[in-house]
C-alpha cells in the first residue's frame, strides 16, 4: 500500500486537463505516480513538462527511449516504472517480443547493436554505483551522435528520478501495467507496489 495515496475525483479537477492531454492519450491512464504528486501540482506540471520533451524531442526513437527506461528501471530495481515502461514500449510500437526479451539483450535476435549499446549504457548508468566507462561512449558513438546521447542520458535520468520516488512511496500500480509486467516480463512480480 502506498505511503502517501494518490488524489481521487475532485482533488484532481484543476490537473484533469493535463493529465487527459499527456496521458490518458497516449497510454490510456494517468499513472498513480503523479496523482500522488499532484499534491503540489506545481511539481506534477514540471515534471509533465520535463517528460514531454524528453519523450518527443530528438531523433532517438520513442520505442528506443521506452526501452532504455524500462532498463534502467529494472538495473535501479524499481517495479512500478519497469510495469508502466512495458505498456509505454508498447504504445511507441516496440514488438511485444521484444519487450519480453529486455533480460537478454545481449543475446536476443530482437535486438541490433545500437540498441544493445544503449541498453548497456542504461544499465550502466542506473546502477548505484554508476559502473559507466569510456567503453560505454564508445560504443555509444558508433551509432548514436553527442545529441543523440544526450536524449539516452534524459531519459535514463528521468528515470532515476521516478524510480526514486515510486520505490520509496511503494506506489500502488494500476491494473494495465501490473497485467502487462506480468504477461511479458519474465519473473517480474509487483513487489511491494501490489495495492491496497
Amino acid at each position: 500500500m502506498a505511503h502517501v495515496p494518490p488524489l481521487t475525483g475532485s482533488e484532481l479537477d484543476d490537473l484533469n486537463g493535463h493529465f487527459a492531454e499527456r496521458y490518458e492519450a497516449t497510454i490510456g491512464f494517468t499513472p498513480n505516480s503523479l496523482k500522488t504528486m499532484a499534491r503540489r501540482p506545481e511539481i506534477v506540471v514540471a515534471l509533465g513538462d520535463l517528460i514531454t520533451v524528453i519523450w518527443r524531442t530528438g531523433t532517438v526513437p520513442a520505442g528506443t527511449k521506452a526501452l532504455v527506461a524500462l532498463m534502467a528501471s529494472t538495473a535501479a530495481g524499481c517495479r512500478y516504472c519497469q510495469a508502466h515502461e512495458a505498456v509505454d514500449a508498447e504504445a511507441h510500437g516496440v514488438p511485444r517480443e521484444k519487450v519480453a526479451d529486455i533480460w537478454s539483450f545481449e543475446t536476443s535476435p530482437h535486438f541490433g547493436a545500437a540498441e544493445r549499446a544503449a541498453l548497456r549504457f542504461a544499465r550502466d548508468a542506473a546502477v548505484v554505483p554508476n559502473a559507466v566507462t569510456a567503453v560505454n561512449f564508445d560504443e555509444l558513438r558508433e551509432h548514436f551522435d553527442d545529441g543523440q546521447i544526450v536524449e539516452l542520458l534524459s531519459t535514463i535520468s528521468l528515470f532515476g528520478f521516478l524510480n526514486r520516488w515510486n520505490d520509496s512511496m511503494a506506489t500502488d500500480l494500476e491494473p494495465k501495467p501490473s497485467e502487462q509486467a506480468l504477461d511479458l516480463l519474465q519473473g517480474w512480480s509487483p513487489g511491494k507496489h501490489s495495492g491496497p
